[in-house]
């Protein structure tokens, strides 16, 4: 029995400042959700029992789960057409489990390369059939998504797979790519963040740590007829008709991912929604583009201008030397993970739904103050 002298870490402990976090992933969470979360670690509507300790099975826990659907549902407009499913092992198990369902012997699958993470579902695609690189990305460092001219498509593909926004080259397509094949997506780092059209989309996945929440759990929105083509004979952890005929609990669900999700999903909802959103991380973007595009070429971006990502600016310095002074002195002014990833170099801001507006506009007004010091 918990005795009276027992305290909240809140009330036993002033609470550490909180620094701006550019990270790429695992990612900026909402401050309403973390303070909800310690809230419900302790114990979730009242039952005395914290939210990871309840059974899956109990009526907590299908409270938060039923919750989290629905919520999700309502965000993107997502009809009864579509399963929803919560699962465990982010977005790189999906890059072998779409493949495993989807793609049958004799058939061809279009994957569009463009960067690391496309790479590697190309890769683990591999393992299960034909794969057409419809997309060589490589070729321009991977500094822009292909036009409809550049796509190179196959007649009767299995699957068109593309990856909407790139978190490390700082690219997105605007639009879908055109194709007659369904149209898989892997929206990891931009869903929620701007108008989503689902219905134009067989299958589309997402890891949690970089829009929705911890990491080591996907959101997948598959359309149920879609579904029904995967192939027989799978483990059934690795089929989707398994996962969506269980509620998404086949097996113990990754329930504090799940319930975190869908208190994201919540803030989202008293946001306004992904219109709101979409408005606001355009203009927090548009201030950190504006010092680049006004630098002098002191500052330059990673990727072309057309299909720059709203979600993670990347760009250069004039060196090398100055990429890593800048890291050194953005730290020094409490503003962390602004380091490039290693496959592009320099710096990248990661600027997520959750990520505060005054955030962007302090890196904007340091990279100002940079770029007269040292230019």
């Amino acid at each position: 029995m918990t005795t009276a002298t027992t305290s909240t870490f809140a009330e036993s402990k002033a609470l550490a400042k909180r620094i701006y976090n550019f990270s790429a992933g695992p990612a900026y969470l909402p401050e309403e959700v973390i303070r909800q979360a310690q809230q419900d670690i302790w114990s979730i509507f009242d039952s005395g029992i914290g939210v990871m300790e309840h059974s899956h099975r109990g009526k907590e826990f299908t409270r938060v789960l039923g919750e989290a659907e629905a919520d999700c549902r309502a965000i993107g407009n997502i009809s009864d057409d579509y399963a929803v499913l919560f699962l465990q092992g982010g977005a790189t198990t999906q890059f072998a489990t779409i493949p495993m369902n989807f793609l049958g012997e004799g058939q061809t699958a279009d994957y569009p390369d463009t960067g690391v993470w496309t790479t590697k579902a190309i890769k683990e695609a591999k393992l299960f059939g034909n794969v057409n690189i419809a997309f060589e990305g490589s070729a321009c460092q991977y500094d822009h998504t292909p036009t409809a001219e550049e796509l190179s498509l196959t007649d009767n593909a299995a699957y068109l797979h593309y990856c909407s926004n790139n978190t490390i080259f700082g690219s997105r397509y605007h639009t879908p790519p055109q194709s007659g094949a369904p149209l898989i997506c892997d929206m990891s780092s931009d869903i929620f963040s701007r108008a989503l059209d689902v219905n134009a989309h067989a299958l589309i996945y997402a890891g949690a740590q970089k829009n929705l929440g911890p990491s080591g759990t996907a959101l997948i929105i598959i359309r149920r007829d879609f579904m029904e083509t995967g192939k027989d004979g799978l483990p059934i952890m690795f089929d989707y008709r398994k996962h969506a005929a269980s509620g998404s609990c086949l097996n113990t669900p990754p329930a504090f991912g799940i319930y975190m999700m869908g208190q994201v999903f919540k803030w989202i909802l008293a946001q306004g929604g992904i219109g709101a959103l979409e408005k606001r991380n355009d203009e927090k973007a548009k201030l950190i583009y504006d010092v680049i595009d006004n630098s002098g070429g002191f500052y330059r971006g990673i990727s072309q201008t057309a299909c720059r990502s709203m979600m993670n600016v990347s760009f250069r310095t004039p060196s090398d030397e100055l990429d890593k002074k800048f890291v050194e002195e953005t730290l020094a002014q409490d503003m962390s993970g602004l380091k490039g990833h290693r496959s592009a170099g320099g710096l990248r801001a990661s600027i997520y739904n959750a990520f505060p507006r005054k955030g962007c506009e302090t890196l904007a007004e340091f990279m100002t103050e940079f770029a007269a010091k040292n230019g």
